[in-house]
């Protein structure tokens, strides 16, 4: 059955290591046959989360600030995967990566919660010079517990200083093989 994938890629390189391990995602889940819409966040204009609970899940833009979140919130309610694609900086996922999941939680607030459960799933794929995850993962890992859902696993590719570091390493492969995992 086709999937509909959302990727939030918060790399602020468009061709960078984390752009190759999405772009090797995306070929694997459309080769099975699913929809991906990747937004590339560096280049959106996306403010911080206020946390004055503001927000609705029942409106058309469920957040009080008008920015281009509201071209996110529509895509991330209809589909069935989000998958974080982010450089690992200062032990954590890029700050364009944090604050489009702290703005998330608009969808959390309200009668519908439309965030959390509703049989969704996601993925982490991750580049970073040096290879200590721990402290991200174990984020991640209790983001998908607390919203309830599936996680599909993490792609983590360390050793990626440089643009272009990536390129053919099993890695990228490995990406491929997650995107074409999802029936």
């Amino acid at each position: 059955m086709n999937k509909k994938i959302v990727i939030l890629n918060g790399s602020p390189r468009k061709n960078g290591n984390t752009s190759a391990l999405v772009r090797e995602f995306t070929k694997g889940a459309e080769d099975a046959g699913n929809t991906v819409t990747e937004f590339f966040l560096n280049n959106m204009d996306i403010h911080g989360c206020r946390r004055c609970f503001g927000g609705h899940n029942t409106k058309e833009y469920p957040c009080v600030q008008k920015d281009d979140m509201c071209k996110i919130y529509p895509a991330v309610k209809s589909c069935d995967i989000i998958v974080l694609a982010t450089p690992l900086y200062y032990w954590n996922m890029s700050g364009q990566t944090r604050i489009a999941v702290d703005r998330l939680f608009a969808l959390e607030e309200g009668e519908d919660n439309l965030l959390r459960g509703h049989n969704r799933a996601s993925a982490l794929l991750m580049a970073a010079e040096g290879h200590d995850f721990d402290d991200v993962v174990l984020y991640y890992d209790h983001l998908m517990e607390h919203l309830k859902w599936k996680n599909l696993g993490h792609v983590l590719a360390g050793g990626n200083g440089d643009i272009g570091d990536i390129e053919e390493k099993p890695v990228l492969q490995e990406a491929y093989k997650l995107g074409k995992s999802i029936q």
